[in-house]
């Protein structure tokens, strides 16, 4: 299993992780680095420990809103999917109507080229 050298508060770590996900394991630690920096100029040095918990709680913060926002665009896509079968099906039968009304008006069209035909023929 590959190992990566990362830092986070300006302590090494070696981890370990799949093969493959190096580069990920990377970024992400690089990522997490980076909000342990912010909060250390926001709040000042307040220990290693609390400052990795309130960094990682943070992290969960910033992952349930994410989370949250993923859901409510879930439930948008279904509603606008829905809503496009309502269309479709909408569609389909007002076509279907309007058909009908092509037949008949074809007909009724017929209809006076009939009369005019026979009215052609009367001297």
């Amino acid at each position: 299993m590959p190992e990566v050298n990362v830092e986070i508060n300006g302590r090494k770590y070696r981890m370990a992780c799949e093969d493959g996900q190096q580069g990920h394991l990377i970024g992400l630690a690089e990522r997490f680095n980076t909000q342990v920096e912010g909060l250390k100029g926001a709040v000042g040095e307040i220990g290693d420990n609390r400052l990795t918990v309130m960094a990682g709680i943070a992290v969960l913060d910033e992952l349930s809103e994410a989370e949250r926002r993923i859901q409510a665009l879930e439930t948008q896509v279904l509603e606008l999917t829905r809503a496009g079968q309502e269309i479709a099906v909408e569609l389909e039968n007002t076509e279907a109507r309007f058909a009908l009304k092509l037949a008949d008006a074809a007909k009724v069209l017929e209809g006076v080229a009939d009369t005019l035909d026979q009215s052609a023929i009367l001297p």
